[in-house]
């Protein structure tokens, strides 16, 4: 599975982005539908953090709660892509931000759970 996050930029505090996933498989037969997509992001120095997770199914989503209520995800299985919904953004979000995929997962967190990665794209926000 191959995953492309993208959507990344320079925006105000108090702004939003949307963040997108594409996902691809190399053997025929890929199924975007049969993974969970976690959301997660890095800043310099720290620790990657799990942001929002979503089912393979997308009827069940989890969130941290540092973008509880700010942040929201989704996907559509027929576009083989997942979104991260960002608004409300801080200065404490700048990071890389990353996408990932579970095999038939619940999207839950902990980065040990996820079979694959994909490149990250940045967020800065800033004034």
């Amino acid at each position: 599975v191959q995953l492309q996050a993208s959507g990344g930029g320079l925006v105000q505090p108090g702004g939003s982005l949307r963040l997108s996933c594409a996902a691809s498989g190399a053997a025929s037969g890929f199924s975007f539908d049969y993974y969970a997509i976690g959301w997660f992001r890095q800043a310099p120095g720290k620790e990657r953090e799990f942001l929002a997770g979503i089912n393979f199914i997308g009827s069940s989503t989890n969130y941290a709660d540092s973008v509880k209520g700010r942040f929201t995800i989704s996907r559509d299985n027929a576009k083989n892509t997942a979104y991260l919904q960002m608004n409300s953004l801080k200065p404490e979000d700048t990071a890389v931000y990353l996408c990932a995929a579970e095999t038939l997962g619940p999207g839950r967190p902990g980065a040990g759970n996820y079979n694959f990665w994909g490149q990250g794209t940045q967020v800065t926000v800033s004034s």
